[in-house]
């Protein structure tokens, strides 16, 4: 057998098509995740190790993955839920990661006391540390 050979339909040589720019992050959930240098992949399972550790049931890892995409993007917006764990696992307030606006009180947790609430997070800040790291070795 021989190689087969593909030849252009003009003699004009084609220019090399520039691969286009990553787009700057457009919500401050994108630029809070950039500000650590994580990839979406490492929110995620961030994300799922602490919902697991805290045992809250989230969507699969490609779930997820289209619903940062949405949140990162404006097309929708986490719920509580997602909310805590976005602010646990990014070591943001809710208005420094563009929830609800700054007007809009949190909303609750079904079952949450919101001061038992603000205590887990605050004290679990250690874990989301602990987490990274854990992160860092998996994706390394």
């Amino acid at each position: 057998m021989s190689a087969a050979v593909i030849l252009p339909l003009t003699d004009r040589p084609q220019p090399a098509e520039q691969p286009p720019a990553k787009r700057p992050a457009s919500s401050p959930l994108a630029q809070a995740r950039a500000a650590r240098g994580w990839s979406q992949l490492q929110v995620i399972r961030s994300l799922a190790l602490l919902a697991d550790h805290w045992g809250w049931p989230v969507a699969s890892e490609n779930s997820l993955k289209v619903q940062l995409s949405r949140w990162e993007n404006g097309a929708n917006e986490p719920s509580p839920t997602y909310q805590v764990l976005l602010c646990a696992v990014l070591r943001a307030t809710p208005a420094e990661l563009g929830f609800g606006g700054a007007s809009r009180p949190a909303a609750p947790l079904p079952g949450e006391d919101m001061a038992l609430l603000a205590d887990r997070v605050q004290a679990l800040e250690t874990l989301v540390i602990q987490l990274s790291a854990r992160l860092g070795a998996v994706t390394a």
